[in-house]
């Protein structure tokens, strides 16, 4: 296979202008077929992440986000047009797991719906995002095609008998634990070539991490145990993202409970870097941190907010 060693001359340009401060990018990829070039859009740098012969991809992301899911959905349609067997993991509920995987055995014309009456219409955040159900519906379709893609909801304790398990972890040890446990399951239940992981950034920290009183471990933290992760945070332009804060008149009280009218469901702004003036592209690089948190980043450019794809919810 004829491989290519590039370097971004106008990210170069850009990092010296800011001392250095960001990055510059190398980026080893192999030259697409040209049915590849058709269906696929790879970005710059996966090539270099896949060489590392990772178990577990993990892109830790801002939810909401058009650009997200999408440069997700580019991962998995190079990696299917290459005949790769891919697990697609995303941060539902692992309680609708079962569901997620009797509309993955539907017919194209039907899966919409049966991802809506699986539980994705009760979603105002943006995991039920427009662009996450674009990315799901986009793999299914290349599934149907005949590719070797499957999907597992991971997202909490899938039962009794786990949460009473990791009971004993600090703070939120017992959610991350079972997020790690649920994608390591599915991703022993067949042979798959990589795993790819959609989740917020924070529990694609590759550490131990401290809110409140308690310490504990992420999820990308724990997944370690199960084979080799390579942890990408997202990096972006700023621009809006879609998810549920609280109001602003909401006076908290420690301890009591957030009534759902506390919260409110929309665009939000959002900060980022300087704009690179780049397309999507991804770097095993981990930003100057002493201690990394992640191994590199994915870069979106500006972000726009995708809102819930079940509800009348508008920007």
């Amino acid at each position: 296979m004829v491989r290519t060693i590039w370097i971004s001359i106008s990210r170069l340009i850009l990092a010296g202008l800011l001392g250095g401060s960001l990055p510059s990018v190398a980026s080893a990829h192999e030259e697409p077929a040209p049915e590849d070039q058709i269906a696929c859009a790879q970005p710059d740098g996966w090539f270099a992440v896949e060489a590392r012969d990772p178990r577990f991809v993990v892109f830790g992301e801002v939810h909401g986000t058009a650009e997200s899911p999408r440069l997700i959905g580019e991962v998995l349609c190079g990696l299917a047009m290459r005949g790769k067997r891919v697990l697609l993991a995303i941060e539902f509920s692992s309680n609708h797991n079962a569901a997620l995987q009797t509309a993955w055995q539907a017919e194209e014309s039907d899966f919409r719906e049966a991802l809506r009456q699986g539980g994705w219409e009760r979603r105002e955040d943006g995991v039920g995002s427009v662009a996450m159900l674009e990315l799901v519906e986009r793999a299914h379709r290349i599934k149907s095609q005949g590719s070797a893609i499957d999907i597992v909801a991971f997202n909490g304790a899938r039962d009794g008998e786990q949460r009473d398990r990791f009971a004993h972890l600090e703070g939120q040890g017992p959610h991350e634990a079972a997020q790690a446990e649920n994608i390591a399951m599915a991703a022993d239940a067949a042979d798959y070539d990589i795993v790819i992981v959609l989740v917020g950034n924070f529990h694609a920290k590759k550490d131990r991490v401290t809110t409140g009183d308690a310490t504990f471990e992420t999820m990308a933290a724990r997944l370690e145990q199960y084979g080799s992760v390579i942890s990408l945070n997202n990096a972006s332009a700023g621009g809006t993202s879609w998810n549920c804060q609280l109001r602003d008149d909401f006076e908290f009280v420690h301890g009591a409970p957030i009534p759902s009218d506390a919260m409110q469901c929309r665009a939000f702004p959002a900060s980022g870097w300087p704009d690179l003036n780049l397309p999507t592209f991804i770097a095993l690089d981990a930003r100057g941190e002493t201690k990394p948190l992640f191994d590199g980043y994915f870069w979106l450019g500006q972000i726009s907010a995708s809102p819930p794809a079940f509800t009348n919810a508008t920007e």
